[in-house]
């Protein structure tokens, strides 16, 4: 009788120590998934239209600005790329692969935070390269975003992007304009652009692509009817600013281009926007809302905060131009 009281109680000892050691390991594991979790990488989704040097500038300032605030891919935050290579077909399939695994996305160009803003309405959505997000319906207002988008645009300067090419070519009578119909940004530049030529008591002439295959057909008839060519800042034609430049060259015909990296690939001259630099605007709107909190309707949209004249010097010569006569008029 004493030999089977002492077997419970053995059995009983066992069972108990079993049960602690349970609550121990459970306890230890929910303390390990909280560090996990505290630990958590955020992930960033970033989509752009087309591949061409001012959408990837963009993205290699945002990049940029992220690491100088600590937040680096591979450590502390994932970064995931994707590119429609041009095909509006993508860009909605894309935008949803993003936004299904994002904490926080990035739209490069207009059709790209368009096709963001489509799929998701709570993730913190940012765009950069997007001349008019009021028009485009991604904001409220350039003050007040609502929503959970917002960022920086890159409306150009375009009358005086207008004046730097009638200094350039003072006797020209026919100024040309070329853009792609379907991109919005590109339209609403050709609009303002023309009425500033015609302002200037010059005709403008004024043609339009669907595609890069049009680009090198529509450019050369249209440099054969015009003094000057502007070209705004187009995705399609910048993806093609080496063909333009190189038909420019042929006919004699000076181009001034909506940005920077369009004109050192194909252009004369601009006075326009690093986009480097605006990628790194919409870095620091990044951190404010993923380090301090601040939502995305709290962040008023942001303009170009750096403004150059960048002259291409070999088009230039090509063009038999003095590089040092190029100059913005006070």
């Amino acid at each position: 009788m004493v030999k089977m009281k002492k077997k419970f109680l053995n059995w009983g000892i066992s069972i108990g120590l079993l049960f602690i050691a349970l609550v121990l390991t459970a306890c230890g594991s929910s303390e390990d998934s909280s560090s996990a979790n505290d630990g958590d990488i955020i992930n960033i989704g970033i989509l752009l239209s087309a591949e061409h040097s001012a959408l990837t500038s963009a993205q290699e300032g945002f990049t940029e600005e992220l690491e100088a605030n600590g937040l680096i891919d591979g450590e502390n935050i994932k970064i995931n790329v994707l590119n429609s290579q041009g095909s509006s077909g993508n860009l909605h399939d894309m935008a949803q692969q993003l936004a299904n695994e994002s904490d926080l996305l990035l739209g490069i160009s207009t059709s790209a935070a368009q096709s963001l803003a489509s799929v998701a309405d709570e993730t913190p959505i940012l765009f950069t390269a997007t001349t008019d997000p009021e028009g485009a319906g991604l904001v409220e207002s350039m003050e007040s975003p609502g929503g959970n988008i917002t960022g920086t645009s890159d409306m150009v300067p375009f009358e005086e992007q207008i004046e730097l090419l009638i200094s350039i070519v003072p006797e020209s009578e026919r100024i040309g304009i070329i853009y792609n119909s379907s991109e919005p940004n590109s339209e609403i530049q050709a609009d303002l652009a023309t009425k500033a030529i015609e302002e200037s008591g010059r005709e403008a002439v004024i043609m339009t692509v669907t595609s890069t295959n049009d680009v090198q057909q529509v450019a050369e008839r249209l440099m054969s009817e015009v003094d000057a060519v502007y070209i705004p800042t187009d995705n399609t034609l910048s993806s093609a600013a080496v063909t333009v430049g190189g038909l420019a060259i042929e006919n004699q015909i000076p181009i001034v281009a909506g940005s920077i990296d369009h004109t050192a690939e194909g252009g004369l001259a601009t006075y326009g926007i690093d986009y480097k630099s605006l990628g790194k605007q919409t870095g620091k709107m990044a951190v404010e809302i993923l380090e301090n909190n601040i939502s995305p309707a709290d962040l008023p949209v942001e303009t170009a905060e750096v403004l150059e004249l960048f002259v291409n010097e070999e088009m230039a010569e090509s063009l038999g131009i003095d590089p040092a006569s190029i100059q913005m008029n006070e």
